[in-house]
């Protein structure tokens, strides 16, 4: 490898979520990483699913799919 041409790695960066975690990881920035999303509140890691209804298409769904049955 060449010298001095790779940024240097900082092993105690602060990762900050939005939902309040602070996380340390090693990361080529030099300051806070700041997430929307971590590992406590990913819906996949904690099981809480949020179904967001946009025009009521997930009514309309479900109607269809009730007819489809009968």
């Amino acid at each position: 490898m060449k010298k001095e041409i790779h940024p240097k790695f900082n092993k105690n960066t602060k990762t900050i979520c939005s939902c309040g975690e602070v996380y340390e990881v090693g990361s080529t920035l030099e300051n806070e990483v700041k997430i929307e999303v971590c590992p406590a509140c990913h819906p996949f890691y904690t099981g809480n699913n949020k179904v967001l209804d946009t025009a009521g298409r997930v009514d309309k769904f479900k109607k269809r799919v009730q007819a489809s049955k009968k």
